[in-house]
């Protein structure tokens, strides 16, 4: 959802400061909720990709969870990563961004540990609370690149930084240049391409300047089947370019609700899981 970045950082430095000036004043400890030093697991995308790649290797039906915006909602996210335990039957999960909301190191490390609850391997991309104050940086530590794709199966998931107005639009957000780099290193083993982001098109997050050459790009990988995104809190369908291809939104934990997507060889089954 939209928010102002200087809102936020004031919001929660008229929290913070006085108690940190309160801890110092006693000698008692020295915390910045802003520092980069990670405690724990780092660079979760990359080891979770590797499962994820391995357990589908030749595969060409498989289930994956869609789960989004899950911020502040610990008890709901922990619920969900409960009912997919639970439920089975999925072989992976994307979590398509925000999850934080003030791009505190804590909270990408609650989040991360909480996901890691998950019976299954995980992938997270970058929503736009996410960039707040050092949590690029942070997220870049934890979880990865903002950019990246993987395999399953052969089906080739195309995760992307959507969130442009976060960097005011002075950064190459969609990044052409890394759909071009896949386009031109396609391997002859993928038939089907799904797509995820935080922000769809459209959306006040998105540089919908270029919403439409970001879709002639999508078309150009084989076999694109769908799009997942997060950002709105809601359920939606769209055909944002009245070409065929449909744009499903998840909702934010707080609703508890996830999406649930089982690949078939010549076709695809979708369904809203409540719990």
């Amino acid at each position: 959802m939209k928010i102002s970045k200087t809102l936020y950082i004031r919001y929660l430095f008229t929290l913070l400061l006085p108690l940190s000036g309160l801890l110092q004043a006693c000698d008692m400890i020295e915390y910045h909720p802003y520092d980069l030093d990670i405690d724990g697991e780092t660079e979760v995308n990359v080891r979770n990709i590797q499962r994820i790649e391995t357990a589908l290797d030749g595969k060409k039906e498989f289930s994956f969870a869609v789960i989004s915006d899950t911020q502040r909602w610990y008890d709901e996210t922990e619920d969900a990563v409960a009912d997919m335990n639970e439920k089975g039957g999925i072989d992976f999960v994307v979590h398509t961004g925000d999850l934080s909301d003030f791009g505190m190191k804590l909270e990408f490390e609650k989040q991360r540990d909480i996901l890691n609850g998950l019976s299954v391997p995980y992938v997270c991309l970058l929503g736009n609370h996410d960039c707040l104050a050092t949590g690029k940086e942070v997220f870049n530590r934890i979880f990865g690149e903002e950019n990246f794709s993987f395999t399953a199966g052969d089906v080739l998931f195309i995760c992307l930084n959507t969130n442009a107005l976060e960097f005011d639009y002075s950064d190459a957000i969609p990044d052409f240049s890394f759909l071009e780099k896949l386009l031109k290193n396609l391997s002859p083993d993928i038939h089907r391409t799904i797509v995820a982001m935080h922000a769809g098109p459209y959306s006040e997050q998105f540089n919908n300047n270029v919403a439409r050459v970001f879709q002639l790009y999508l078309r150009q990988f084989p076999g694109l089947q769908f799009c997942v995104y997060g950002h709105g809190h809601s359920i939606q369908i769209n055909d944002f370019f009245d070409d065929g291809i449909l744009y499903y939104e998840c909702t934010c934990a707080k609703k508890r609700a996830y999406l649930r997507f089982t690949l078939k060889e010549n076709e695809y089954l979708y369904e809203v899981v409540n719990y």
